[in-house]
């Protein structure tokens, strides 16, 4: 760390940490990153300063290209007068429909640099819902990627009068489109091309009047627990999220990172869409969700973040090239993941590696493990990280065994997506680390994790009766998760509040810990315990589909779709035995006596699911009461 910054009248005393300078104190407002309290007074200057250097990727027909800090600020810049010359005022809202790509980011930063608010919307998100996420945040522009989320918007064009226009990315397939709600990009592009020469000097006279309190962004919660509310986040916020993660989860210059999760997702707006402003860092957009995999091989990023599902994803993938291995690599792999795990044991406790466990490692690694991270991209990896959802604590003990360092953390929309982060110098698996610098957190009577940070949302738009709900009356966020601190100050989640098994016989019980059990096994995509108000437990199980058809095709186990693999009285015996397995490690009243296989294939467009892959419990149990219905029959 170096020396401290004298403090001046507008800016508390400074320090650099990461190479970054942030508050000394971060109890101690407004925050500044390297001399900046707002996003946009931050991104004028990492333009200014990096020029034609790399700031984004993206492929375009197979082919990776690349886009320097000044493309970045002139497309910005183009897009922030355009929707000046058409009226977009001070504290208005902009809504961005559109997978990850360099223009939702131009488009997000160019509306805070102009005043206005930027909107995320899920492009899984039905006609219906946009009508609803539009209407609800008085959005008076609307960017759409392409063709696609044109169509969706045509269909609802009319319920939607506050609208004044909507944005077009790209113009594949609407080339002798027409209609007067819509415009291209490239026709905004030449509106503020012509508003910069008339208004010279406007877009910059605007940056430097963001203020911290402004709402910089409106982020809408998944709607696992009713209609979507719209959480303010100011810049304040999210520079506040900005410094303490520059000590808890640091993203250098040098560092390449990959956007892949949805950017309406606070999770990714944080690491991909404002992280790399401050840290200076390479963006690359991977292609698709799906392609993802074969990105990670193509960029090796230094730091990636995911979402459980994903990382669980990549175990599967792994089990699947092992059980095609011979038996010789069988026994290679088996004996370098143990040499990796009794390492791992000793740097868990802080205690020094023993020569020989640290030669054994070494051996191992050099023989199996690097070129295992290098075909799954993550040969260069500094610092995986995972969040949003519940992981199981044996699989980012696996992921450390192979060189993997997958750090688990903590946050959510309303906490300007952080609370708390294990480092790689401070690690316990099991817990999502301690919490950011300058945080406080503390556990109700009920057992509910509450917390309290200079990143804690301004409140939802125009529902301050829903924001009195969420904060305590002494000023607290009341996170709706289950947890404890343990005596070494690090967070554990136990559960959601709300998802608290009572069962007949009284029996408190919370299922995230055997759901994640459950999960850790490569037949297991996801799980749902039941059990309310019931004598027993029981469990509605989705299968993964790679893993499971595998199992069944090297079995010669007929099945013609994904409903006759569930059904297989071998796939049945499978799970079977993944539960019983499970189910010794947990007491008698909290083991599952019966399960179902959900015999259908979920996307993120199904009520089951929200965009980021998370199972909204509610919808679950009432879609597939039936299958309940069965298990307690009997």
């Amino acid at each position: 760390m170096d020396a401290v910054t004298p403090k001046s009248n507008s800016m508390p005393e400074q320090r650099k940490v990461n190479g970054l300078s942030i508050n000394a104190d971060l109890t101690e407002g407004p925050y500044f990153v390297d001399g900046h309290d707002t996003l946009p007074k931050l991104f004028a200057a990492r333009c200014n300063e990096l020029g034609e250097r790399t700031a984004h990727r993206e492929k375009d027909y197979g082919i990776w290209l690349s886009y320097s800090w000044n493309d970045f600020w002139q497309h910005a810049k183009l897009i922030g007068c355009g929707l000046m010359a058409m009226g977009l005022k001070r504290g208005e809202v902009v809504s961005i429909l559109s997978e990850d790509n360099k223009e939702w980011i131009y488009t997000d930063v160019a509306v805070q640099c102009i005043g206005g608010i930027g909107s995320g919307i899920y492009t899984t998100d039905s006609a219906k819902q946009l009508t609803y996420l539009v209407n609800d945040s008085d959005s008076r522009f609307l960017f759409l990627e392409n063709d696609e989320q044109l169509d969706k918007y045509l269909e609802v064009k009319d319920t939607m009068p506050g609208l004044t226009k909507a944005i077009v990315y790209d113009r594949d397939g609407l080339h002798d489109f027409s209609d007067d709600s819509v415009i291209f990009l490239d026709d905004l592009y030449a509106l503020g091309r012509t508003f910069d020469k008339e208004n010279p000097g406007r877009f910059e006279e605007e940056i430097d009047k963001s203020q911290p309190d402004d709402t910089a962004i409106l982020v809408y919660t998944s709607g696992t627990t009713g209609m979507p509310k719209g959480a303010m986040i100011s810049h304040g916020n999210m520079m506040y999220s900005l410094s303490s993660g520059a000590e808890s989860a640091p993203t250098f210059a040098t560092d390449e990172q990959i956007c892949f999760l949805p950017l309406c997702h606070i999770l990714e707006r944080l690491f991909s869409g404002f992280g790399p402003i401050a840290s200076k860092a390479t963006l690359n957009f991977a292609e698709s969700p799906e392609t993802v995999f074969d990105n990670l091989q193509e960029v090796s990023p230094h730091t990636f973040v995911a979402v459980p599902r994903l990382w669980e994803k990549i175990y599967s993938r792994v089990a699947i090239l092992v059980s095609d291995a011979t038996p010789m690599q069988k026994w290679a792999f088996s004996k370098a993941v143990a040499a990796g795990r009794k390492r791992a044991e000793y740097e868990a406790e802080g205690k020094p590696v023993p020569a020989g466990t640290a030669l054994a490692f070494k051996f191992w690694d050099r023989l199996v493990l690097r070129n295992l991270r290098r075909m799954l991209g993550m040969d260069r990896i500094r610092r995986g990280g995972t969040g949003a959802a519940p992981i199981s604590p044996e699989l980012l003990s696996w992921f450390q065994a192979i060189g993997v360092p997958v750090l688990e953390g903590y946050g959510m929309t309303e906490s300007s997506g952080v609370i708390s982060i294990n480092t790689l110098s401070a690690n316990k698996v099991g817990s999502v680390g301690l919490p950011v610098n300058g945080a406080e957190v503390r556990i109700s009577p009920e057992g509910e994790i509450q917390y309290r940070a200079a990143n804690v949302f301004q409140g939802y738009w125009n529902k301050p009766e829903k924001t009195a709900e969420t904060i305590t009356e002494d000023g607290w966020l009341k996170t709706g998760d289950v947890g404890f601190v343990d005596n070494e100050g690090y967070v554990k989640i136990t559960g959601r509040l709300k998802d608290i098994i009572i069962t007949a016989g009284g029996k408190n019980i919370t299922p995230a810990e055997i759901e994640n059990r459950l999960k850790f096994s490569p037949y297991v995509s996801d799980a749902v315990i039941i059990g309310d108000k019931r004598k027993y437990l029981t469990c509605l199980i989705m299968i993964d589909q790679e893993n499971v058809e595998k199992f069944a095709q090297d079995r010669r186990i007929p099945f013609s779709n994904y409903k006759s693999l569930c059904a297989a009285s071998e796939v049945q015996q499978l799970i079977r035995e993944v539960i019983d397995d499970v189910n010794k490690d947990f007491a008698r009243v909290e083991q599952i006596k019966d399960f179902r296989l959900i015999d259908i294939l979920l996307t993120a467009e199904d009520d089951e699911l929200t965009p980021t892959m998370k199972l909204k419990r509610s919808f679950v149990e009432q879609k597939h009461a039936g299958l309940i219905a069965e298990m307690y029959s009997a």
